[in-house]
């Protein structure tokens, strides 16, 4: 009889600290826990202290690490090199087969490059995105493209994704097209959590219905003058609409939370809250008419439920949805805001769905890359 060979445990590091990473690494580390040969360590940077905690609860994960890295104001510099200390110092006393890292940011970043200067595998999940122009996102367009010079294993979301990096002169049998995690994520959610949301946000003056429209906005490109035209396009659609209500989640950087307060705080019909829970925030996604965004995850989770989408920025990396069209990008444009949302705004909401197939996935990207990951280790 053959002798069967049992595969030795590895030990994997995820490196994360943002809300963003949390939703698309969490599906992953769960999967991963389902089997012994994995022993998958949590190190959260804390680079988004409340809402990476907040969200790792809800997944019911909590870290073997927290770095605790941010400081009031601190520079990009700065936060580079106290990661870089901090990961270096878990390495140097621990033993990893390999680092996952999520995206493109400052945590990423670092999580890699303290793999590559020990000699580690870098895994990067949701590689190959580009806008190629390295201000729009800034830093995350120059972080995500330095990481894919050091991974061992690209992740792409999409067919597109893996030809930017085989443009690059990544190795192809180096890439593996998975679709992405945050569809993953969003099986996640029973009916009964949404139910649960539903009557949260109801409590809290959110109403559900088909004139719902969702708001984000805090990327750091859009800080300043750009922010400012942003608020101000919102402030008319407002006053355009007195029958829609507008849900504004407020990011917890002063550098948006006291802007969107001065000039959106007196509207009877926006809705300012805290940062929401992710399943509350996929409720509002799910029930919205229109979301007008700068994030990137929003981009790819609203086609799941076939909302259209007008992205607040002047370049994005996730053109599949334009393509196929689900969004728009408008920039910080106060004409294009205005014009694009007010076309929308003026139909009925049936009228504006999108039924098309979500270009991002499927929800069976932990899967594809659980048997990547076990054929190279």
């Amino acid at each position: 009889m053959a002798k069967i060979l049992k595969m030795k445990q590895k030990t994997i590091l995820f490196v994360f600290g943002t809300r963003p990473e949390v939703i698309k690494l969490a599906p992953l580390i769960l999967y991963l826990r389902k089997y012994d040969r994995y022993n998958a360590i949590v190190c959260n940077t804390e680079q988004q202290k409340e809402m990476s905690n907040q969200t790792l609860t809800f997944f019911d994960i909590k870290s073997d690490i927290n770095l605790d890295i941010m400081t009031a104001d601190q520079q990009l510099s700065n936060l580079q090199s106290n990661l870089l200390n901090k990961l270096s110092n878990i390495v140097m006393k621990n033993t990893y087969d390999a680092i996952i890292v999520q995206g493109d940011t400052m945590s990423a970043f670092c999580g890699a490059l303290t793999g590559f200067y020990s000699k580690i595998p870098v895994f990067h999940i949701e590689a190959g995105l580009r806008s190629y122009n390295l201000f729009e996102p800034f830093p995350e367009e120059a972080l995500r493209q330095m990481i894919s010079r050091i991974a061992s294993l690209h992740f792409a979301p999409t067919i597109q994704a893996k030809n930017a990096l085989l443009n690059e002169c990544i190795r192809e049998d180096a890439i593996v097209v998975s679709g992405n995690t945050v569809i993953d994520a969003l099986y996640c959610l029973s009916e009964t959590t949404l139910s649960k949301s539903i009557e949260c946000l109801k409590k809290n003056g959110v109403k559900i219905n088909d004139k719902l429209v969702l708001i984000t906005v805090h990327r750091r490109e859009n800080h300043g003058d750009r922010l400012n035209t942003i608020l101000e396009a919102i402030s008319v659609i407002a006053g355009k609409f007195p029958d829609h209500q507008f849900v504004l989640p407020v990011h917890p950087n002063p550098n948006v939370k006291h802007a969107v307060q001065s000039a959106l705080g007196s509207f009877h019909n926006i809705k300012l809250l805290q940062p929401l829970d992710y399943p509350d925030l996929v409720v509002i996604m799910k029930h919205a008419k229109l979301i007008l965004t700068d994030s990137g995850g929003i981009q790819e989770e609203a086609p799941t439920f076939g909302v259209p989408i007008l992205v607040m920025r002047y370049e994005t990396e996730r053109k599949e949805g334009i393509e196929v069209g689900f969004a728009k990008l408008v920039g910080a444009d106060y004409k294009k805001i205005v014009d694009e949302t007010s076309s929308v705004l003026e139909k009925n909401k049936f009228a504006t769905k999108k039924n098309i197939a979500n270009p991002y996935g499927d929800g069976n990207a932990c899967r594809t890359i659980e048997k990547a990951i076990k054929k190279l280790l």
